[in-house]
């Protein structure tokens, strides 16, 4: 887009002078005047009714913005300005790879802008914003954050990956809708989804009903992302042929999985034997995706999260790759972050304690691991 830039102040001396008489010198504000191409629809840069304007100005407060036809005037603080000026570029570019912009995009560009004038990465927030993985049922699936685009292609790098974060940040919707993407293209043959049924202790004998009365409910999640991707009437024709299995953990020993697309969710909740018992049912044209929480473990008083301990044991090992992601990441409701935030706080402000699946060993390192 096209920029001017223009002094503001019709008499800077008079200005100087007058500051300098009350023992105080401010900077001169800064105008840049952006024009829009013409192939560019304003209602689409700018949101209905302005929504996206007002996203914009609330996070840029000290930039006063005016709308005049295709040109945008921007006065304030010159750094400011110049990120308003980068933002509006993303925003132009995400409209040109013909995806739309919603509030939570402009807020989450604008986040990632600041973290890179903070000297914090370098992905450019269109090339985040636009990274689709699938389309269904007229909604597009993509990452929203950073840290969730280097998940994604971390599972196109590697065969296996583990996706580390707390509740809401997208571990295994993105993982389910890669293993969608990888069934549609056929570079698998079959997806198995499963996770352990803990609250059962694994023990689903016991429970009454036939075998899928007995694992739904600890099953559901996966279900209900699955609905989200594929077409319901489908579903239970390409469970019946075998394309997409649906079992607990306990049901994977003894196997080797070839041409699959393999989830563990949950993965807190397995012991290191169970860890161990799933990886290795890993055949030829597999990939594997482990998802878990670490804060959120249920494992008995002792027991240690298999999720804690591979991160120790597949240390350099080539092939695997570990991601984290943060509360930054919550793709839920607000609240959700700050409720993250705030038992992060709570534990951390707690000694030391065993028990309750290995509450005191070490948690996930930040970032990205790929071996």
């Amino acid at each position: 887009m096209a920029s001017q830039e223009q002094n503001t102040s019709p008499d800077p001396g008079a200005r100087l002078g007058a500051d300098a008489a009350a023992g105080t010198v401010h900077p001169t504000p800064a105008r840049h005047t952006i024009v829009v191409p013409p192939e560019v629809s304003m209602l689409a840069l700018l949101g209905a009714r302005d929504e996206l304007l007002r996203v914009l100005e609330h996070s840029f407060p000290r930039v006063d913005v005016h709308v005049r036809g295709n040109e945008i005037n921007l006065v304030g603080a010159s750094a400011e300005i110049a990120l308003v000026e980068r933002l509006l570029d993303e925003m132009t570019a995400v409209l040109a790879s013909g995806s739309a912009l919603s509030p939570d995009a402009v807020e989450r560009a604008v986040g990632m802008l600041r973290a890179q004038a903070s000297g914090v990465g370098n992905d450019r927030p269109a090339e985040v914003l636009t990274l689709n993985i699938l389309s269904s049922r007229g909604r597009t699936i993509r990452p929203k954050t950073v840290n969730q685009k280097h998940y994604v292609e971390a599972i196109d790098a590697h065969t296996i990956v583990f996706g580390i974060g707390p509740a809401g940040t997208g571990k295994t919707y993105l993982a389910m809708a890669k293993a969608v993407q990888a069934l549609q293209s056929k570079k698998v043959n079959r997806i198995v989804l499963t996770r352990p049924a803990v609250e059962a202790g694994e023990r689903l004998g016991f429970l009454p009903g036939t075998l899928t009365d007995k694992i739904d409910p600890y099953l559901r999640p996966l279900y209900d992302a699955l609905h989200d991707m594929v077409d319901p009437e489908s579903i239970p024709r390409l469970m019946a042929a075998g394309t997409i299995e649906v079992a607990p953990l306990a049901y994977m020993r003894g196997r080797t999985l070839n041409d699959a697309f393999i989830i563990l969710d949950e993965a807190q909740n397995t012991s290191a034997e169970q860890m161990k018992m799933f990886l290795t049912r890993l055949g030829f044209g597999s990939k594997m995706v482990v998802t878990g929480d670490v804060t959120q473990v249920d494992l008995p008083g002792g027991t240690e999260s298999g999720l804690r301990v591979v991160q120790r044991i597949l240390d350099g090992v080539e092939d695997v790759s570990f991601n984290v992601l943060t509360s930054s990441d919550v793709v839920r409701h607000r609240l959700v972050s700050d409720i993250v935030d705030a038992y992060s706080r709570w534990e951390e402000s707690r000694p030391a304690q065993g028990g309750r699946g290995g509450s005191s060993h070490e948690g996930p390192r930040t970032g990205t691991r790929s071996r």
